[in-house]
């Protein structure tokens, strides 16, 4: 469980940069494996994946307590989803990068530093992906924790902007809820195969 210690305004933030520059200097991990930023264990994270050329860009709400070689069960299912699907690495991203396990623990109000580090933080992954000659592949696995706040869905517009530069594919992984949102990885078939999703679509139903 990780409950935030306060609002992400009242704690301090590396920017993607410095925090990237810095990653796997901890020694905590196998870095040659490994892509974890920042490194450390902190309350926010911009990125926790696997290194490779073509990976699958999982997207989630918010991060929580999974780390390097400390998977939980949701990163679990998208490492065995990826490697159904042909993949060789995968990269859990998410909407927002504050840690709370429990999503009402999130920021009421959205902190746009946070916010605008961790678009920096995905245009890196879109530019890796695109320079080593990928199409870069997004899963949106989010469910219906996006509602959870009002800012949530705009941040997704703006990854969808960023998406568009790369010529980013947008997919989803087994059933839509009522309401659209696309299925979260826990509790999927292991070998369920990802399918197009048409994130224009649905951002216009939010």
């Amino acid at each position: 469980m990780h409950i935030p210690k306060g609002g992400s305004q009242t704690i301090e933030l590396l920017d993607f940069e410095e925090a990237l520059a810095l990653s796997g200097q901890s020694g905590g991990y196998d870095s040659e494996k490994w892509l974890y930023v920042p490194d450390f264990y902190t309350e926010y994270r911009y990125i926790l994946g696997t290194r490779g050329k073509d990976p699958l860009i999982c997207i989630g709400v918010n991060p929580s307590t999974a780390a390097p070689d400390d998977l939980d069960n949701t990163l679990k299912s998208v490492a065995r989803i990826a490697a159904a699907n042909g993949y060789d690495s995968w990269i859990m991203f998410n909407v927002y990068a504050q840690r709370a396990t429990r999503p009402d623990d999130m920021d009421r109000e959205l902190n746009s530093r946070l916010h605008r580090e961790n678009m920096r933080a995905f245009a890196y992954i879109l530019e890796t992906v695109s320079r080593g000659g990928a199409v870069p592949a997004i899963w949106a696995a989010w469910g219906a924790v996006i509602e959870k706040r009002a800012y949530l869905p705009g941040c997704v517009r703006d990854m969808v902007e960023l998406g568009e530069r790369y010529g980013a594919r947008w997919l989803r992984a087994g059933k839509l809820s009522v309401k659209g949102h696309p299925h979260h990885p826990l509790y999927l078939k292991k070998d369920e195969k990802t399918v197009e999703f048409d994130i224009r679509g649905y951002l216009a139903a939010l």
